[in-house]
């Protein structure tokens, strides 16, 4: 009855102007009067008189727009969902609160209040905004998820904000494979494991370039003699998206046509709806900074100002290590730490089901880190196994203070000062500034380790299995002004192998950073266009390594027409994902096909394991074409790389005409095939848009797949006292399905268009663009 209610349910979240907002508000937070204007896209532009108005006005305006989303995320972080959906979340909360997400919160808030008042002020006064947005409304007013769900937001806290620093730390740095790599190596043997899993390839073009010296004294480490690896571990731990990361890449004068930097960012997610990003231009004395923010925290994540602009790429290095916990006895009051038996901690943890019982989890810490997985959470393979999750996030940290700097950051120097209080999740954050200088510097919090420390389960009673300190933040590898003329960075390898300390994770990138740097290296005269060609560049660097391989070992000969058609598809394709092209539909099959037949030993493992990378898998097809796995262990014949080849190339044949049976076109067009969708966060068709029509995929540079990809983009040029700044991405400032721009810039962001940004010391220059003011005033 409230849902359908004409006088406060869904019918009243339908409006009729893209903003309907009271043009006049007051505050008793508010010490002095702030205008707020909206252009044609429904960016707020923000102009106050001091920090701390600025960043209530910021929190107001973005819960304007996003307050469901913003509560919604941080009930997922805190482990709270099933106050809202019920005990099918249990599962997901108890992981939750378990991997340590509110425990690294706190640490961080607690530290914040201690050192940084100041830095703490601007974040109540962001808390009290959203307070004050959430105060004003009443049922009719509500988001239509909350009638929905039927529930009601609950007031705003500092700790939030810093959740959902916690948050983004558990999107970007939680990968691992450590259970995985133990069980496969003790399955295997180190030989295999090698082949299966290497650390690196020559291929590797790295984020900071071959040859940069680093002029420093590394912290020496010893590596211990220890024998890998224990025991088989049964939890399959839920990993983070692995194509999370991004695209970066910058230009100086001396490539460019007008002398200008050109700067860019692509941040590769999850396609949600509402969007990860919310564009907000903010100004105050000190401070003109615009771009891409996080609704839930104050200031600008990545973006630009009058001086500078910077992004980011997630720098992939492994964060997380397993340890393996012996307690005294069952009541797990002590465990074996250095030849002593040391103290737990316990927290109990209780989950408010709806329409249910409360439900207890007794969480135990110990030094490491929070004991994940244990007799009552995902049971081991016996009781005895008891993992303890050591993880950065769990550390204080100041990423907020680093946050404010950058937006007020005028050269290089500043940029690097800002960093220095940045711990994570850790990213190479590509710089440019208006004076011409460029620069990619790894910003983050990296444990000192010893070659494989944290690779593998590791015995948590063994004081040399712990980390060695962390790296010094002025030796994270950088780099100012190369004499390539450009840097860039795609989650591949940081730095090369003369870098001195130990750099590993199981996910690398292997072929986005290949492709920008090889069109770097023979770009001139580059414009902003050709700047946004790269970003939407699709170039598969997966099937031109491996396609022409694949159709070698074929007998066409003996092809069917059917299936020479489809041979002659592949052969005649130019490795492009264009949207409206049919080979990409049938190559990316055949992949699949091909890797499932590859790695079928892996896929049916009565232990927990995961096949190579796409990279590795060609590298393995390629150059170890004996190598066992290749050959299948339920036939009775010995099969060869080209046996694999053809069998799969059949049964790709035989899958896509039985799909096409089912189509009324009979058209493989790609993007129709791959479907990416802008899904909503509920996954709701209805607020959800499908078969966008845009190219790309996994490991392409413009890496769109079926619901993650290009979260937004971002181009900027600087000089001559200039800034000027494009952007879109795929979805709408406002939240609401029922809002005229609701998913407004999908077309234009899957089409390659972008919407110049209105960037202004004065917004009164361009009164044309603006289509309505708030004024703010103290009550």
């Amino acid at each position: 009855g409230k849902f359908l209610s004409p006088f406060h349910g869904f019918w009243l979240n339908s409006e009729n102007e893209a903003i309907n907002a009271s043009t006049q508000l007051s505050s008793t937070h508010l010490k002095q009067p702030v205008n707020v204007y909206f252009d044609e896209l429904l960016i707020p532009h923000i102009f106050a008189k001091n920090d701390e108005d600025l960043y209530y006005s910021q929190g107001y305006i973005t819960a304007f727009h996003r307050l469901w989303q913003m509560e919604f995320q941080l009930l997922a972080a805190e482990g709270r969902l099933s106050e809202v959906i019920g005990k099918r979340a249990l599962r997901y909360d108890r992981s939750q609160r378990r991997m340590g997400l509110i425990y690294g919160a706190k640490n961080s808030e607690e530290l914040i209040i201690k050192e940084y008042p100041d830095v703490y002020k601007k974040i109540e006064a962001y808390t009290n905004g959203i307070n004050d947005f959430i105060s004003s409304l009443s049922l009719k007013d509500l988001p239509i998820e909350y009638k929905l769900l039927d529930y009601k937001p609950e007031p705003w806290t500092p700790f939030k904000c810093f959740l959902l620093f916690s948050s983004l730390h558990n999107m970007l740095s939680r990968g691992e494979r450590d259970l995985e790599h133990t069980n496969a190596l003790k399955l295997w043997g180190r030989e295999v494991f090698d082949i299966l899993y290497p650390e690196r390839h020559p291929s590797v073009d790295p984020v900071v370039p071959k040859g940069t010296l680093y002029d420093f004294e590394p912290i020496e480490v010893e590596k211990p003699q220890i024998a890998f690896p224990l025991e088989f571990t049964n939890p399959t731990i839920t990993q983070p998206n692995p194509d999370n990361g991004s695209n970066s890449f910058v230009v100086n004068g001396n490539k460019t046509k007008n002398g200008k930097v050109i700067w860019t960012n692509e941040p590769d997610l999850s396609l949600n709806a509402p969007s990860i990003w919310y564009l907000t231009h903010l100004n105050a004395p000190g401070v003109n900074v615009m771009g891409a923010g996080v609704p839930g925290s104050p200031g600008v994540f990545i973006g630009f100002n009058d001086s500078i602009a910077w992004g980011n790429t997630n720098a992939k290095r492994d964060l997380v290590d397993w340890y393996k916990i012996q307690f005294k006895d069952t009541t797990r009051e002590e465990y074996l730490y250095n030849g002593n038996w040391v103290p737990t901690r316990k927290e109990v943890e209780a989950f408010r089901v709806r329409d249910g019982q409360t439900f207890y989890d007794t969480i135990i810490y110990t030094h490491h880190g929070p004991v994940v997985y244990d007799r009552n959470f995902e049971g081991s393979r016996s009781e005895d196994i008891n993992l303890a999750m050591r993880w950065t996030a769990h550390d204080a940290s100041t990423e907020v203070k680093s946050l404010f700097m950058v937006n007020r950051a005028k050269t290089y120097t500043d940029f690097k000062e800002a960093f220095n209080y940045f711990s994570g999740p850790p990213q190479n954050y590509s710089f440019a500034s208006v004076n011409g200088d460029i620069a990619v510097a790894v910003n983050g919090k990296f444990p000192i380790k010893w070659k494989e420390q944290g690779k593998f389960l590791m015995d948590g009673s063994d004081v040399s299995q712990e980390w060695n300190g962390f790296i010094p933040k002025e030796q994270n590898p950088h780099v100012l002004n190369p004499p390539q003329n450009f840097v860039s960075s795609a989650n591949q390898h940081q730095a090369d192998t003369t870098y001195p300390y130990y750099q590993y994770d199981y996910n690398y990138e292997y072929y986005r950073g290949r492709r920008i740097n090889d069109r770097l290296r023979i770009m001139n005269n580059i414009s902003v266009e050709d700047m946004m060609d790269l970003q939407h560049d699709n170039f598969n660097y997966t099937a031109f390594e491996s396609l022409p391989m694949m159709l070698d070992s074929l007998d066409s000969i003996s092809f069917t027409n059917v299936e020479q058609d489809y041979y002659n598809t592949l052969k005649t394709w130019d490795y492009f994902n264009e949207p409206e092209w049919e080979a990409p539909s049938i190559f990316k099959t055949w992949w699949e096909n091909l890797r499932s037949k590859l790695w079928e030993e892996i896929d049916s493992a009565e232990v927990s394991l995961y096949r190579p990378h796409w990279y590795n898998t060609y590298h393995i097809l390629k150059n170890h074409p004996d190598f066992e796995m290749i050959d299948n262990s339920y036939t009775p014949e010995k099969e060869s790389t080209g046996d694999l080849f053809r069998i799969t190339f059949k049964e790709t044949v035989d899958e896509l005409e039985a799909y096409l049976e089912e189509k009324e076109d009979r058209e493989l067009t790609w993007y129709r095939f791959k479907n990416t969708t802008i899904k909503h966060l509920l996954r709701l068709d209805p607020f959800s848009v499908s078969n966008v029509k845009i190219g790309g995929y996994r490991s392409i540079v413009n890496a769109a797949s079926a619901n993650h990809g290009p979260s937004c983009r971002l181009v900027v040029e600087l000089g001559n006292g200039e800034v000027n700044a494009w952007g879109i991405y795929p979805g709408s400032q406002s939240a609401n399905p029922g809002n005229p721009l609701y998913g407004h810039m999908i077309k234009q962001w899957a089409s390659g268009k972008y919407e110049k940004l209105l960037f202004r010391n004065d917004i009164n220059e361009e009164t044309d663009k603006i289509i309505y003011t708030i004024k703010m005033s103290p009550e």
